[in-house]
Formats: C-alpha cells, structure tokens, sequence
C-alpha cells in the first residue's frame, strides 16, 4: 500500500540539508504513533533478521515553487508519499497519519491538506517502467555509483533481489535503465549521499514489482531515496 499526503508549507523554500535528513524521523514517528514495537524494531534492527526496513517515502515536492539557485523551493501545493509492501507497516504508517494536522520536516511545518491512497498499477505483464522522483542510491563497497557505471544494474538487481528475499517473493528480476538524471548530492545528518534519478524497464514477478511499487528502488528508501513516480 501507498499513499500520498497533500500539504501546504508554511515558508517558500527548505534548506537543503533538511530536504532529506528529516524523512525517517518522520516516518518512525507515524509508526510509533500506532506501532511502538514495530518502530523500536525497524529502527534498532531492521526487518525479519535483515537490515533492510521494508518501507518507502518521499521528500516533499512542490508544485508552483519555481526553480531558484541554492533553494529547495517549497509552497502551499505540496505532496509527501509513503509506503510499504508489508501491511503492518504500511498500516501503521496510513493510521499514523490519520488525525494529523500538520507535519513538522525538520525546521519546517507542513499542513496537512488530505490524505489520498494510490492504486498499485496492473504489473500482470511481468513488466513495468519505474521513474523515480527522488535520487536512486546505488553502492560498490563504500562507493556511491551512478547509471553510467558499468556495475550499476548489477548492483541494483541485487538489492532488488534482497528485497525479495526479505519478502519472501521470487527474486529473478532484470534491470534495464531507460534514462536517467544529472548524479546529484545530498547531505543527509552530515553525510553525504550520491545518486540519480531514473527511469527502468523492470523484469519480474507480478508481486515484486507491486512491492518495488510501494517500497522503492535502491539504498536508503527509509530517508526518502528511490520513490517510484
């Protein structure tokens, strides 16, 4: 399951550190809101013995802000998606919500305007083209690497794979990069994170491109990384 959350910002632009430290905080809150244990696991420990955290968001995206040099633009027109293939989490994070008037993303205090779920697309085919609004993170080692990189969709299919493993879904999938955006950097609590939007034709199993869906592609997808168009 995924939803989107509409808001209104109470300033016209975030400062760029705060575009995606913010995010996990923000989701473990709506999770402990409801969900204590499950936060303090996810949290400490990961998910079912893996370190992954099987759930997705955004960093706000605004529509009307305009571009402008060194801003994050932000407005009253704003959204922020979250979402899990696991029902508890993905529960927990819609019930976390419910009620809610506003979102606080680091400094910033954002209105909540509504709450609208989002159908998963029909992935019966087996095959689906994912565009990403938000930085996919993709590493080698202790490296960031982008698209252009000959080991990228190597490294992408095997994060995908553990993903399905954690899962507990097939796990052949191939990866093909349609397109991809300029390597972007991000500082997140200080440190830096490397990435790039994408667009990818995607290969398997109906329900694990319903979980990438609801989840997102690569590293990091609890910070806001990865969240699928």
């Amino acid at each position: 399951m995924r939803f989107r959350v509409d808001v209104a910002a109470d300033v016209d632009s975030i400062p760029w550190p705060q575009v995606f430290s913010p995010a996990r905080g923000v989701a473990y809150d709506l999770i402990r809101a409801q969900d204590e244990a499950l936060a303090v696991e996810l949290h400490d420990h990961g998910y079912a013995g893996s370190s992954l955290r099987p759930l997705g968001l955004s960093s706000p995206c605004f529509r009307g802000a305009g571009r402008r040099t060194g801003v994050y633009g932000a407005s009253g027109d704003g959204s922020v998606w979250f979402g899990s293939p696991v029902p508890r989490v993905a529960a927990a994070l819609l019930a976390g919500i419910a009620g809610r008037t506003e979102i606080r993303w680091g400094t910033v205090a954002l209105r909540v305007r509504g709450v609208q779920l989002e159908p998963t697309p029909d992935h019966s085919s087996g095959e689906a083209v994912f565009s990403t609004v938000t930085p996919v993170l993709v590493k080698v080692e202790d490296r960031f690497i982008h698209p252009d990189d000959p080991r990228y969709v190597e490294q992408l299919c095997h994060n995908l794979r553990h993903k399905a493993d954690v899962l507990g879904l097939p796990n052949d999938v191939e990866v093909d990069v349609v397109s991809s955006g300029p390597p972007r950097k991000f500082l997140v609590q200080r440190a830096p994170r490397h990435g790039s939007t994408v667009q990818l034709r995607v290969q398997a199993s109906c329900s694990l491109l319903d979980a990438l869906y609801e989840w997102g592609l690569g590293l990091n997808t609890n910070q806001g990384f990865g969240w699928i168009r």
